[in-house]
């Protein structure tokens, strides 16, 4: 039987992120879809092995506002109650945490990550980061660790990045998929974030990512093979 994965996005994008090159590169089916486009994520079948659910920029309370949250919600409901290995990033955690029941919103002064920003593991997180590690980040939304869930990391200015629920179920606030071509482009399409509270400038971000990038890789497919392994003959 086929071993599934489903990405589920949130922009046009091209696919080359690493935890889709991951996957590829490790034998999975991948299949990307976008819900916010009217694909339509149906039942969960037994040859699904996995999904992560991306970042972007819609709101995962308004609902009213974005009808195809609810399926996103519905999915993850799912995959929970399976057990399914389920990895949220940014929109994506938020998504999680939301259906979960915990707050999900900007901070007071709508402080901003944009860059590259130095990431510390938390007691229950030292499984999965065992020492800082800088980590690329677009955000001034974050998540409540929802009930049941554990804090695994946090970041000078928001102090929720990461956290698990039961054991497959996991959501980072920052974006470790994203390759120094992605940030690249967001840099253009996100240029109006620049002069925002907390935004790092062009020559910093670039500075950052040369710097940190490798690593950061090395630490995300690690975490991409504990959570999801490789599929078997």
């Amino acid at each position: 039987m086929a071993k599934r994965i489903i990405l589920i996005r949130h922009g046009d994008d091209p696919p080359d992120d690493r935890a889709y090159t991951y996957f590829q590169q490790n034998g999975f089916d991948v299949e990307i879809t976008r819900p916010y486009k009217g694909d339509v994520l149906g039942d969960l079948s037994d040859d699904v092995v996995g999904t992560v659910i991306y970042g972007g920029p819609f709101n995962v309370f308004e609902t009213d506002k974005h009808p195809f949250l609810n399926d996103e919600h519905r999915w993850i409901e799912l995959c929970i109650e399976n057990q399914v290995p389920m990895l949220g990033i940014c929109q994506g955690a938020q998504s999680i945490a939301h259906t979960l029941g915990a707050k999900v919103g900007p901070r007071e002064g709508e402080p901003h990550e944009f860059g590259y920003y130095q990431l510390y593991p938390t007691e229950a997180g030292a499984d999965i980061l065992s020492q800082p590690i800088a980590v690329t980040q677009a955000h001034f939304h974050e998540f409540e660790v929802p009930d049941g869930g554990e804090l695994l990391a946090y970041s000078d200015t928001f102090p929720q990045q990461a956290f698990r629920y039961g054991s497959s179920t996991y959501g980072f606030q920052f974006h470790p998929e994203v390759t120094i071509e992605g940030f690249r482009r967001w840099q253009t399409l996100l240029s109006f974030n620049y002069g925002r509270p907390g935004v790092q400038t062009v020559d910093e971000q670039n500075s950052l990512m040369y710097e940190h990038d490798e690593a950061q890789a090395e630490w995300f497919y690690e975490f991409l093979d504990k959570l999801f392994g490789k599929p078997t003959d």
